[in-house]
């Protein structure tokens, strides 16, 4: 039903899981545990699998935001109802007992975790959320809330892989423009013009310029693995109408 990361999982007083899209109640092309509030799935059955999410984390309430690719970061004090979420892409608290959950369907979900100092966190990057400086506003609202960037612990969870990430010229050009130095992140392409994107690489460098020394990468990829997680480039290739949505997420126990 999900994943854990050792890093995560040796520090005291916190839960996490980075869930698959195994164990819950949606059928068809949401089959089973989807939690994203944003699709066109049954919402019963959405509130289901995030109640069971919030059984296997040991919480009563789990989190998510309106999330917009952008850089925002938001301190979360108390629940908010799933219409009442505000729009950004990451999230900390040292509110116990309270998860933040980040949902994704390729993109990076990071958890960040000062274990000492109480203080959680909860990052979607995709490409324009780490280009732009998610990684960087989610480090700041930690260390808000007393965080030490050193002692953060951050783990990506499954994203898409650089061999399942074709790009095309309009992303290269925006790319080489916003992150000069960083083209070791664009492989070779099967088509002219085209490249394959290291979506977690780049991620891993962010993090490092970020000065989160204690980062890593649990290395699974939701495009090759369809038993296991959703997949929004897959979805497409395949012409599917919609797809469900994977939540990572943490707690202070």
């Amino acid at each position: 039903m999900f994943l854990e990361a050792p890093e995560l999982s040796a520090l005291p007083g916190l839960r996490h899981a980075f869930f698959t899209r195994e164990g819950g109640v949606s059928e068809g092309l949401y089959a089973s545990l989807n939690g994203g509030l944003g699709s066109a799935d049954v919402p019963a059955r959405v509130a289901e699998n995030r109640d069971r999410m919030c059984a296997e984390l040991g919480v009563a309430s789990l989190v998510s935001l309106y999330q917009v690719h952008s850089a925002t970061a938001v301190v979360v004090e108390a629940p908010f109802l799933p219409d009442a979420r505000p729009q950004a892409d990451a999230m900390v608290t040292r509110v116990r007992g309270l998860a933040l959950g980040i949902a994704t369907a390729d993109c990076g979900p990071i958890l960040f975790a000062d274990a000492e100092r109480g203080v959680v966190g909860a990052a979607h990057a995709g490409w324009k959320g780490a280009l732009t400086g998610v990684i960087d506003a989610t480090v700041q609202a930690m260390e808000g809330l007393g965080a030490r960037r050193s002692e953060i612990v951050a783990v990506l969870g499954p994203t898409i892989s650089q061999g399942a990430y074709e790009v095309g010229p309009d992303f290269i050009t925006r790319f080489r423009m916003e992150a000069p130095g960083c083209e070791g992140f664009l492989g070779a392409g099967a088509r002219p013009g085209h490249a394959q994107f290291d979506l977690p690489g780049f991620i891993a460098a962010r993090l490092a310029r970020a000065g989160v020394t204690r980062a890593h990468d649990l290395g699974v990829c939701t495009y090759a693995d369809p038993d296991r997680f959703y997949s929004y480039r897959r979805a497409t290739h395949r012409h599917e109408a919609d797809y469900g949505r994977l939540i990572s997420a943490i707690a202070l126990a």
